[in-house]
């Protein structure tokens, strides 16, 4: 039987048919962030197999339905996290109270709609390039740092929402373990050559310029507005290894 941990990171994170025997304890929630790079490494390795039934299908049509699936395979949990956090961004003018009021509305304004669609036209667009140029790492390596960022979010940066799942991440995490546990998968990346070396780069600049708007305008993150890190890390990853295929 899997670990807990394990089985709420994998019905958190993606929508395979996975069930709980029971609530969770807040404890438990908080050890499954140890999980999440992996859950990110099985995302990638479902789409690399689903890469190689496609076989010889043009790389428009391929890179299409490979972005439908990763969005399906999360079931758009953190591209509704990136269109909040656009919405509160802009309609927030700077004011924290403000920004957070917004996130916490469901609607989508015009703002979260034009972000959503230019984020997708971005990895569909490195998705064709690196279809093209069979340089197939990145589909492994874009989901696998995407949710390895998030346990990095969680352990630097104050979360500033209370109640909820995040609160429960941030209290819980295992502190001691994580960072090992995060430099072991940034070396089991390295092994897929400089592309790895390249996608990390380029994880780690969103990921610091990110945290440092989240802490100027807000003194933390959201749930919100790590969906939205998941997001933009994921492009980063696909457009710079896009650019150096």
């Amino acid at each position: 039987m899997l670990p807990p941990p394990l089985l709420i990171a994998l019905q958190f994170l993606t929508r395979l048919p996975v069930r709980l025997p029971g609530m969770p304890e807040a404890r438990q929630v908080g050890r499954s962030l140890l999980w999440y790079p992996l859950v990110g490494l099985l995302i990638g390795g479902l789409l690399l197999g689903l890469h190689g039934l496609l076989g010889d299908t043009p790389a428009l049509l391929q890179a299409a339905l490979l972005l439908a699936v990763w969005v399906g395979l999360s079931g758009g949990l953190h591209l509704d996290g990136l269109a909040d956090s656009a919405d509160a961004w802009v309609g927030g003018y700077g004011d924290r109270e403000r920004t957070l009021a917004i996130m916490k509305d469901p609607r989508s304004g015009p703002i979260a709609v034009v972000v959503l669609v230019l984020v997708l036209l971005l990895k569909f667009a490195a998705l064709v390039v690196l279809l093209e140029r069979d340089a197939w790492v990145g589909l492994l390596l874009a989901p696998w740092l995407g949710r390895a960022l998030l346990p990095l979010l969680f352990l630097t940066t104050v979360y500033v929402r209370a109640g909820g799942l995040g609160q429960a991440l941030s209290e819980h995490l295992p502190r001691e373990r994580l960072p090992l546990l995060l430099a072991v998968h940034a070396l089991a990346m390295l092994l897929l050559g400089w592309s790895a070396l390249w996608a990390l780069a380029a994880a780690a600049l969103c990921f610091w310029l990110l945290r440092r708007a989240l802490v100027a305008r807000l003194g933390g993150t959201t749930g919100d507005t790590a969906g939205a890190l998941l997001e933009l890390g994921e492009c980063a990853v696909l457009l710079v290894l896009a650019l150096i295929a």
